[in-house]
């Protein structure tokens, strides 16, 4: 009897451990499912990468270490060792694919490796890699033709340099030379460039070294997150008139300005404001530069930044874009200005060699024939859009911001105080490299995703990103 009762207890505690078992398989099973459900696919992409049988990412980050200037520094805690690009694509030491959405620092517009680029730079160096420009080469003139024709009234005259920097450098002093003054006016919170004289028009202490940087006003950032004026671009100008009157002897050599701020946080001036600056600067006889380094190039939707505040600058810089990863700069401006630089021997080595200016000139066509200014207006309105839907959703979401392929979002702990959630967004950042999103991030508290990819950026990778940046958002 004893033996029987034991049997039937024995029996029972089996059974329940059995449901329990199975019930919890159920639940285990039906979490799989959602995950399955919810967790977003990349698009797919017909391209699979050769073996890499290179140096592995532990090997390099070392030789980095011992060989390279300390000042490098990575946007991950694990590097990524990138090996492969194709189109909007990048691709890892193992063959992992990953969705580019930073675009080497909004610098590939085409694409990566686009066969157009990459077939007219073997093309031509396997014809002449370099000679100088104090001989005739067809690339250099048939390419600053085609880049005047993408300018707006009298800007035509092309000076080719290497990079940003050296654009921003050389506008600089052509606006000192041609209007016969030292000043020049830039806005709190700018990037423009590492050197001698656009360190000095950078207003950011972190990208400033400790070295004299003179002749440089900073005016308010006509900021519409967080400035003291909302949205009313008028009244930040008042500022630049401000400095005029009281910190020059009311004349300029110039003002310089991004439409879209870039390192700064894809900050887009307030409207009105560079129309009203414009007048204020030529009243005080000075000169006006567009630095369209990171907007420029179809990026925002327009060819140009400055075509959404309604303005035409006096001289035009560009770098990134036109050249989709080749060292390639320029500067336009009009003959009349262009004239000050016959004054002294002005000259530049590799500026306008022929490898560059024919891959300078390839990007332009591949802009022109994919259509791509339209591609970064649509895919760019419909992301941002998303974007704003997510705002909604998230507290963390401080402000959506930017046009075309150049959006920013800003992460803070509070809404009402605008607090900065800088650990946060090293965070999300890396979740998202771990889910295959590469993303930037900039602003002066290193707290706005940097949203610059590939002009090819379609619909469905603009879905694949914000499903993902939902999903690590839903989990903190």
């Amino acid at each position: 009897m004893q033996r029987l009762v034991k049997s039937v207890v024995t029996g029972r505690k089996n059974l329940k451990e059995t449901q329990r078992f199975f019930s919890q398989s159920a639940v285990q099973k039906t979490e799989e499912e959602q995950n399955e459900t919810v967790l977003p696919k990349m698009p797919s992409f017909n391209y699979i990468p050769p073996p890499y049988t290179g140096p592995s990412a532990a090997e390099i980050l070392q030789k980095r270490k011992e060989y390279l200037s300390p000042s490098l520094f990575s946007l991950y805690k694990k590097p990524l060792n990138i090996v492969d690009g194709k189109r909007q694509y990048l691709f890892d030491e193992n063959g992992r694919r990953y969705l580019d959405a930073f675009g080497g620092i909004a610098v590939v517009c085409a694409g990566h490796c686009h066969p157009d680029v990459v077939e007219a730079i073997v093309n031509q160096a396997k014809k002449i890699q370099h000679s100088t420009v104090m001989y005739l080469n067809n690339c250099i003139a048939d390419f600053a033709e085609a880049l005047a024709a993408k300018m707006p009234g009298d800007l035509k005259v092309v000076f080719f340099t290497n990079s940003g920097t050296e654009a921003n450098e050389l506008a600089m002093m052509i606006a000192r030379l041609y209007s016969g003054c030292q000043d020049i006016i830039s806005i709190r919170n700018a990037y423009h460039g590492n050197a001698a004289g656009t360190m000095g028009a950078t207003a950011q202490s972190i990208w400033k070294f400790n070295v004299v940087q003179s002749g440089v006003h900073h005016a308010l950032n006509p900021d519409q997150y967080r400035g003291a004026f909302g949205s009313d671009g008028e009244k930040y100008a008042k500022d630049v008139q401000d400095l005029i009157d009281y910190g020059t002897s009311g004349r300029v050599g110039g003002f310089i300005s991004e439409a879209i701020q870039g390192v700064g946080g894809i900050m887009e001036l307030a409207p009105g404001y560079l129309p009203a600056v414009y007048s204020s600067i030529k009243k005080a006889g000075g000169v006006t530069i567009a630095d369209e380094v990171q907007c420029g190039f179809a990026r925002t939707g327009d060819f140009w930044g400055f075509e959404a505040h309604g303005v035409v600058p006096d001289i035009v810089t560009m770098a990134k874009g036109i050249g989709n990863g080749i060292p390639l700069g320029a500067v336009v401006t009009t003959p009349e200005i262009a004239q000050v630089l016959t004054q002294r021997s002005y000259f530049n080595t590799f500026g306008g060699n022929p490898l560059c200016t024919s891959a300078g000139h390839a990007v332009l066509k591949v802009l022109e024939k994919e259509r791509l200014q339209e591609n970064a207006r649509d895919v760019g309105s419909y992301m941002k859009d998303r974007l704003h839907a997510l705002q909604s959703k998230y507290e963390i979401i401080g402000d959506v911001r930017g046009r075309g392929l150049m959006l920013g979002v800003e992460l803070v702990t509070d809404r009402d105080l605008k607090t900065p959630a800088k650990a946060e967004t090293l965070h999300i950042m890396d979740q998202m490299k771990e889910m295959g999103v590469l993303i930037g991030k900039g602003g002066f508290h290193g707290n706005v995703f940097r949203i610059t990819p590939p002009l090819c950026f379609t619909k469905e990778d603009a879905d694949y990103l914000v499903d993902v940046m939902d999903i690590i958002m839903a989990k903190m």
